[in-house]
């Protein structure tokens, strides 16, 4: 029974594993291409932001028509450069779009002069936050040369904020203008616009990406959004020119990885938005458009103010997300392990507020987790010895009834009884670690706190796999040694050694072999985990220890 059940939790740990793979890039909630959902009626439940009295719009003969307006070649602009401490964004005139977003505290890699990560990958004409706006007639503005008030916004000094702002001539003295106010300690920008001297019904504006380098097949990474109806829903589009529609109240839509993400928050909801996703090559490049009927609230007697929304261009960091509202801390997603694995990255984050290293909070987590269990484990290891002594009667047992099963489970039931032990209790403790080990491996993999964290001498990624490289020597498949998973396995070979067991000798020997198989499974697992399952091995050798010398 010990055998099989210790079989049942490797197969368990290689299909979990394997559907990770496969799969996990597709989990959860992730529609059909070419589905449309349906309309969501529920509003926002945050709290509406204040808004301007409305008053009357222009009167419409002071309007000009949209569809009498010209379309215009495309004009060249000047870039806008933009500072921060948190990042470096360029800015074109044309169409009053981003060039370049680059995050100044997220490094590419682990080199000292390795550049940021840059969210915004696209070339022109693919640029974010062009904008159509359409009335009978589609004026498409995406390429249309606005112009700036500014030709650079430094924010890394005394200032707090600044604003610039694009403006567009869209001919008969109609122009639109596009707003954008940066902040000096947020990722968070506000944008809104407005159209003088014309009149439109509805606005699209418009997300481009395509997959970040550091994407993996474990998590997802391309375009997703947030409803109160149909909760996260994350979109995969295998095809060129597969296209995923939605109408209704949203949250948010984004285009992220499993770090970084660009999100387009609407702060003004008057009836259902429209949202279109369509995947544009081969190169999986993302066309996102968020579209909506351009409200009657207007914030002067010329000018017709139609969009206010926020935008946030920044890292998945789970409290900033949280802070910013509008549920979008929801775009960090743990799949199944979600109600596990977001309380574990919680007492992480507490744990590093005090002690400034994520491996010692990782060590401090596995305590608390070993002292959560502790109970349950300790009569799990009494159990184990009392069956490791049971072992003369069971084997009379067999001996006696050998050729009568169902005699032979009666008496053994009635021995359990009569000693008090459950014969699956040895492995319950390493079935119920099952899912926070899943979780944990899921916060390794997926949250930004643990990108590049370092810990004590080489281990300096959490969240990859621990190599000790020495010069000269570079070991096939691996590059260097992986000590901190070499030790993991010598001491699960100790834990086997110390804990009873009631298995005959030739099915002992073959268990000898489980260290031998978690050390190669372990191997590439993120080292943030393994130290995670060294520390509990060692904490239940203690325990066993403990359970060996004073208990009977």
């Amino acid at each position: 029974m010990e055998t099989r059940t210790l079989l049942a939790v490797i197969l368990s740990i290689a299909v979990l594993a394997g559907f990770q793979y496969f799969f996990g890039s597709q989990m959860p909630n992730q529609p059909g291409v070419n589905a449309t959902s349906p309309v969501t009626q529920d509003s926002h439940k945050q709290e509406a932001p204040s808004q301007p009295a409305p008053v009357q719009p222009p009167s419409e003969k002071n309007l000009a028509k949209l569809a009498a307006l010209p379309d215009e070649p495309t004009a060249a602009g000047k870039d806008i450069q933009v500072e921060t401490p948190y990042f470096h964004a360029v800015l074109s005139e044309t169409g009053g779009t981003f060039k370049h977003f680059v995050l100044k505290k997220y490094k590419k890699t682990l080199e000292k002069d390795a550049p940021g990560v840059e969210l915004i990958n696209v070339s022109p004409p693919l640029l974010p936050l062009g904008v159509q706006i359409s009335s009978g007639k589609i004026l498409d503005l995406r390429t249309r040369h606005f112009s700036a008030d500014k030709d650079k916004i430094d924010l890394t000094g005394t200032r707090t904020q600044a604003v610039l702002a694009f403006t567009a001539e869209l001919g008969q003295g109609a122009t639109l203008k596009k707003i954008l106010t940066f902040h000096k300690d947020l990722y968070r920008m506000e944008l809104s616009m407005e159209i003088t001297g014309a009149a439109a019904d509805e606005y699209s504006l418009f997300l481009y990406n395509r997959p970040y380098k550091e994407s993996t097949t474990y998590v997802f990474s391309g375009p997703s959004y947030y409803s109160h109806k149909e909760g996260l829903q994350e979109i995969s589009l295998k095809e060129p020119g597969d296209r995923h529609d939605y109408t209704g109240n949203l949250d948010w839509i984004a285009y992220g990885d499993n770090y970084f993400m660009m999100a387009l928050i609407p702060e003004i909801t008057q009836g259902p938005w429209k949202a279109a996703i369509t995947r544009l090559d081969k190169a999986n490049t993302t066309q996102t458009s968020l579209s909506h009927a351009i409200s009657q609230s207007v914030s002067g007697t010329t000018a017709l103010r139609f969009c206010r929304m926020n935008l946030y261009f920044g890292p998945k960091e789970i409290d900033r997300l949280k802070a910013s509202g509008h549920n979008l801390e929801k775009a960090i997603n743990f799949g199944w392990f979600d109600p596990i694995a977001k309380p574990l990255l919680y007492v992480l984050n507490f744990f590093y507020q005090y002690i400034h290293n994520y491996g010692w909070a990782i060590i401090l987590l596995t305590v608390l987790i070993k002292i959560a269990f502790w109970p349950l484990a300790h009569k799990s290891a009494q159990s184990m010895k009392t069956m490791q002594k049971l072992q003369p009667k069971l084997q009379k047992l067999k001996e006696k009834y050998g050729d009568d099963k169902e005699r032979m489970n009666k008496e053994l039931m009635q021995l359990y009884k009569t000693y008090k032990v459950n014969p699956m209790s040895g492995c319950l403790p390493m079935l119920l670690q099952i899912p926070v080990f899943f979780a944990l491996y899921k916060v390794l993999l997926q949250a930004i706190e643990l990108r590049h964290a370092p810990f004590l001498l080489w281990i300096n990624d959490l969240s990859a796999p621990d190599r000790l490289m020495i010069p000269g020597v570079d070991i096939p498949m691996l590059g260097g040694i992986p000590v901190l998973t070499l030790l993991m396995g010598v001491s699960m070979y100790f834990q086997q050694k110390m804990s009873p067991s009631s298995l005959d000798p030739t099915q002992a020997k073959m268990m000898q072999l489980l260290p031998v198989v978690f050390t190669f499974m372990f191997i590439n697992f993120p080292s943030g985990l393994v130290l995670y399952w060294l520390v509990n091995n060692i904490l239940s050798i203690v325990q066993q220890y403990y359970v060996n010398k004073f208990t009977e």
